[in-house]
């Protein structure tokens, strides 16, 4: 499984907004921490406010913070709320599958069970997971503390 660059990028400004809980965020401070696209991360911060990830606060003095604790937001959520879809062969997508072998092919199972595995191992953590040790993010990322 991969996730797409939209995922990942909602994942990193996750943390970022974790790290820094005392204060609003900006999508520039974030992009140029991470060096990503400025462009990008609006949307992404966009989605995320959408699905009540983080909360925006526009104008003068604006930015982002999170909508909830790091607590309680789960990766796996995350992940389902980013991804466009889990189509991971084309088998999965039953309008457009055209594989000849579908009916009687034993790899479309055991990819599911792999998918549901691994959601489920992202299911088990949340963003106060990934934000456990700060310091070394924090200094990375020149969050001052």
């Amino acid at each position: 499984m991969r996730l797409t660059m939209h995922t990942d990028y909602a994942l990193r400004l996750l943390m970022h907004l974790a790290l820094a809980p005392e204060r609003l965020v900006t999508i520039s401070e974030v992009a140029e921490a991470f060096a990503i696209s400025r462009n990008h991360l609006v949307k992404v911060a966009h989605e995320l406010g959408k699905e009540g990830f983080v909360e925006t606060l526009r104008g003068r003095g604006g930015g982002l913070r999170l909508a909830r604790a790091p607590e309680q937001i789960g990766i796996g959520e995350v992940v389902r709320a980013m991804e466009e879809d889990f189509r991971i062969v084309e088998c999965f997508d039953r309008e457009s599958n055209c594989c000849c072998i579908a009916p009687a092919c034993r790899l479309k199972h055991l990819l599911a069970n792999a998918l549901d595995a691994w959601l489920a191992v992202l299911d088990g953590a949340t963003l106060a997971d990934l934000v456990a040790r700060p310091a070394p993010l924090r200094r990375l990322l020149a969050i001052g503390a």
